[in-house]
């Protein structure tokens, strides 16, 4: 069974979680941790000779040290790019939360030392009209890791999603400043202060922008030992 299993959501959709996830799974392999990683409901997806596959699935599968065969990482896969209530609508399909916490309960017996569930979108993101994603890691009792933005803004979304966290009776365990844009957002320093100093939980590194993604070096960005309780080099 994963010794610790953690929930990543983000602020907004494309703020990074993807990209934050594999790094954190590629830090934990370069503790010698055993890891593995899913996304449960994935949109977006491109058609392929073996089915739909999600760039991120994908991302994850290349950085976790277990394998697993797709469907395990992915298991709902939806091709139109919007809001996954509304691509399973499209496809026919319904999204529930306790079919979510069986597939990820599941994953959670695998042997591994860390497991990350990643979310889709942010915090109250919708999985049909009564029932947001924020009901599965509720249901699993998971901690969760918060993905913020470097950009205008950020402060406010970053606040209002610890504090929606944790009002629905879950532990912020950590969150990661991503820099999602090339240029650097105005006043980013105090930005910085201001989270690390308000968010209520620790900074797990701070993410720079890359033209070229390179997984291994936003790894070596991140203090991972909130996480796993093994201290970071």
């Amino acid at each position: 069974m994963a010794r610790r299993t953690y929930f990543v959501t983000g602020t907004d959709t494309e703020v990074g979680k993807s990209v934050v996830s594999a790094a954190i799974l590629r830090k934990a392999a370069d503790l010698h941790l055993r890891t593995v990683a899913m996304k449960p409901v994935a949109s977006g997806c491109e058609q392929t000779p073996d089915g739909l596959k999600n760039e991120d699935a994908l991302l994850l599968m290349e950085h976790m040290t277990e394998a697993l065969p797709y469907e395990q990482v992915n298991p709902i896969a939806l091709e139109p790019a919007i809001a996954p209530h509304v691509a399973a609508a499209q496809a026919g399909r319904k999204l529930a939360t306790q079919r979510l916490v069986g597939l990820a309960r599941g994953l959670m017996m695998k042997p591994a030392d860390l497991m990350l569930i990643e979310g889709a979108g942010g915090w109250r993101v919708p999985l049909n009209e009564r029932e947001t994603y924020a009901r599965v890691p509720g249901e699993l009792g998971l901690g969760v890791i918060i993905v913020v933005p470097l950009r205008l803004g950020c402060i406010n979304h970053a606040l209002l999603t610890a504090e929606a966290i944790r009002h629905d009776g879950l532990t912020v365990a950590g969150w990661v400043a991503n820099r999602p844009d090339e240029a650097v957002m105005s006043c980013e320093e105090e930005t910085l202060d201001f989270l690390k100093g308000h968010m209520g939980a620790p900074c797990l590194g701070v993410l720079p922008w890359l033209a070229n993604l390179d997984i291994k070096a936003l790894a070596s960005q991140l203090d991972i030992e909130p996480l796993t309780g093994r201290t970071t080099v």
